[in-house]
């Protein structure tokens, strides 16, 4: 039986037990695609990651991420907490905390901040013409709708984004989960996510995402909705309680406290229009995994 490094870590978390936990296998060569999405079945979180060595030029390491049912060529929290642990490990000492991603979805800028924060340049969103008629309506009854009509966005996933009217619109929220389920298996979308301006302080949009078609009624903390929200943000220059900076736009979001694990996720758009994501990541669980 094969013995490998294992981590478990929360994504987006200001300490353990908070933001959105992530499977870390570190030492994953040799190991074949069915056994990585068995493997992310059996540890049920919401996405299980593997560690491995470049296959093309630029890259200082490779990620495949799984969820319990598919394989994704882009998710937020993996990829910031692969550049984490990664950059724990020591293998970027020469490279001032910057780093290259390789996933399916492509090359991925990544930088560590003087914080030890990890940062990730999502693949640039693009919105989805499609037209779901009567299944988005069922999925989003009773919300309370913002300013931007529902659209569903891609940045390596799919999402349904709904802006609600407010913060609390999004807080006070109750899905119909079965009608989620039916319009994301229909739209190829890995989920449907509602986001609102906050008047809290401490950060300036809340943010919350169902996922049921992947057995995940609610995702703790996700940076790659957070990407596209921020993406048809910029598209409409509409921005949630943030202020402008020479280099971009900046603002923090909000997700996770109704399941119990408040997480916070650092947004940017930079000069070129492009969305990176980041935040703070705690070590929870390090040891061997035998499979």
């Amino acid at each position: 039986m094969t013995k490998r490094r294992w981590l478990q870590l929360d994504v987006f978390a200001d300490r353990p037990g908070a933001g959105n936990p992530l499977g870390v296998v570190v030492d994953a060569q040799g190991m074949a695609p069915a056994t990585m999405q068995a493997i992310a079945a059996w540890t049920n979180l919401s996405e299980t990651i593997f560690l491995l060595p470049p296959t093309v030029d630029g890259a200082d390491y490779r990620v495949r991420i799984f969820t319990p049912r598919q394989e994704l060529p882009f998710a937020g929290h993996p990829s910031v907490g692969a550049a984490w642990a990664i950059h724990q490990a020591n293998e970027n000492a020469a490279n001032g905390g910057r780093l290259m991603q390789e996933c399916a979805a492509g090359l991925l800028p990544v930088r560590i901040d003087g914080a030890g924060l990890a940062h990730v340049r999502a693949p640039r969103a693009t919105r989805l013409e499609t037209d779901a008629g009567s299944l988005l309506d069922r999925a989003t009854a009773g919300f309370a709708p913002g300013q931007l009509a529902p659209a569903l966005w891609n940045n390596g996933p799919c999402w349904w984004l709904v802006q609600l009217a407010d913060d609390q619109a999004v807080r006070r929220a109750v899905p119909d989960l079965p009608a989620i389920a039916a319009l994301t298996r229909a739209t190829g979308a890995v989920g449907l996510a509602v986001f609102g301006s906050a008047t809290d302080p401490g950060h300036d949009l809340v943010v919350r995402a169902f996922c049921p078609a992947d057995n995940i009624p609610e995702d703790p903390v996700t940076g790659s909705a957070n990407a596209c929200i921020a993406a048809a943000l910029h598209a409409a220059d509409q921005w949630p309680n943030a202020g402008e900076r020479a280099e971009g736009r900046r603002y923090v979001a909000s997700q996770g406290r109704e399941v119990g694990r408040d997480g916070r996720v650092q947004v940017e758009v930079d000069g070129d229009a492009e969305v990176w994501i980041g935040g703070q990541v705690q070590r929870v669980i390090e040891g061997e995994f035998h499979w």
